[in-house]
């Protein structure tokens, strides 16, 4: 027997009212005062970095202990200030950094174990745990109604990026007992409550799709790809934006380890791989250029799988056990085609691939599309993803390039590829004579 859907989401920190966002709003600032100098700096982050003072300013910090950190939330919030620094420290000047200074490495590497999370700016630290309720009355699903605490360029743009992740987020939540009470009725076999759970989760994700779709009123496709894309590359795949080595976590007295991450990315959503994983879709495309027509490459993890290390431990664990549970599409493919089950089913990935399609056309207007623009002349001689990318691109239309995403991922195919293992999961034949 399935525990209750509350009690089953509190055990992986999934609050049942706001989904992977905490329940309660991140800290807005670390209030103990041993971390001002931490704070100080990230609270004028966007000055530092358009000034181009930031690696002076941080080069010039202590080496901070975490033993000062005591709940959750000051320990998220210490992840959400390193990963700003960290990221604005390698790109925030007219080249990368190779090296990360101690003050930032070994803070952030203590902080990073705890969490159970790489030190880089992952999708928990710029989205999940970066969001600031204005009161108790916030409608977080309203991506009009809340702010991001930390921004590296204090641009609308770069807060509506990432508050519409957010308000997608807690769209979501509400679907996660629909979900758990779905694969319950599988193993009751009934079949009535598949139906309407099905229909309920495909009407959810039409929700999530309308949010996301409002990203163009307030995030420009320019401003996101010149300015803000760049702080967001990982170290990983990034030799054309000038870390062909990763970067060099130094950890003092010339200790220190290279280290390559992935970027940020919303492939590090929990939420998306959720429905992924209660609709029984299984992503292998590894991302990675040159990989063969399927998308995988034996002995390759895939890239959605890989994924799962950006994630915070909890959540990552959460989806282990959903895996273990998941019994969606097995259920309705032994349903005959034309039925109720079969076709709640059919509809519901269908949907799910559809906003995979919405996805691909952001992608294309705010990347394909934005690449061919030219930058203001402040971050137009820098060397980093974006310059990297409109290089290639400016390259003659016979020599196919790759767009890279902040991931290192070969990205339009890689999309594709993924929406379309999303929509075959629907199947409106009769399994026997498959």
């Amino acid at each position: 027997m399935l525990d209750t859907p509350e009690i089953v989401l509190e055990q992986f920190r999934v609050s049942p009212q706001n989904g992977f966002l905490p329940a309660i709003p991140p800290l807005r600032r670390l209030e103990n005062p041993y971390y001002e100098p931490w704070e100080s700096i990230v609270c004028d982050l966007p000055t530092y970095i358009k000034n181009g003072s930031i690696r002076q300013k941080i080069d010039c910090l202590p080496v901070l202990s975490t033993s000062m950190l005591e709940d959750e939330s000051e320990w998220r919030r210490a992840y959400v200030v390193l990963a700003y620094l960290t990221h604005a420290y390698v790109w925030g000047g007219e080249k990368p950094s190779e090296r990360l200074p101690p003050a930032i490495s070994c803070p952030f590497l203590d902080v990073s174990s705890h969490l159970e999370l790489p030190a880089c700016a992952t999708y928990a630290a710029v989205c999940l745990w970066n969001f600031a309720a204005n009161n108790d009355q916030t409608d977080l699903t309203d991506p009009d109604d809340f702010c991001v605490n930390t921004s590296f360029t204090g641009t609308k743009d770069e807060e509506w990026f990432f508050i519409v992740s957010a308000a997608i987020e807690a769209t979501g939540a509400k679907l996660f007992p629909i979900m758990l009470n779905a694969i319950h009725a599988v193993n009751v076999n009934d079949a009535p409550t598949v139906v309407t759970s099905l229909n309920r989760v495909c009407e959810g994700i039409r929700k999530i799709a309308i949010i996301l779709q409002r990203m163009f009123e307030k995030c420009g496709p320019s401003v996101f790809f010149h300015q803000i894309r760049p702080f967001l590359a990982g170290s990983k795949n990034m030799a054309t934006a000038g870390l062909p080595n990763g970067v060099f976590y130094d950890v003092g007295d010339g200790q220190g380890e290279w280290r390559q991450y992935s970027g940020g990315s919303n492939a590090q959503s929990s939420l998306i791989q959720t429905f992924d994983i209660f609709l029984g879709v299984h992503h292998s495309a590894t991302g990675e250029v040159n990989s063969d027509a399927a998308g995988q490459q034996p002995g390759k993890t895939s890239y959605l799988q890989e994924m799962r290390s950006y994630m915070p431990g909890p959540h990552r664990r959460f989806l282990e056990m959903l895996t273990r549970l998941s019994n969606i599409r097995s259920y309705a493919m032994k349903q005959r085609p034309g039925s109720a089950v079969r076709d709640a089913y059919n509809t519901t990935a269908m949907t799910l691939g559809s906003f995979r399609d919405i996805h691909i056309q952001l992608v294309s207007r705010y990347i394909v599309m934005a690449s061919k623009t030219r930058p203001i002349d402040d971050y137009a001689e820098k060397t980093n993803l974006a310059t990297a990318t409109a290089k290639h691109t400016r390259t003659t239309e016979k020599h196919k390039v790759s767009l890279t995403g902040t991931g290192g991922t070969d990205l339009i195919p890689f999309l594709r590829r993924t929406r379309d293992t999303t929509k075959a999961a629907a199947n409106y034949m009769d399994s026997a004579i498959l």
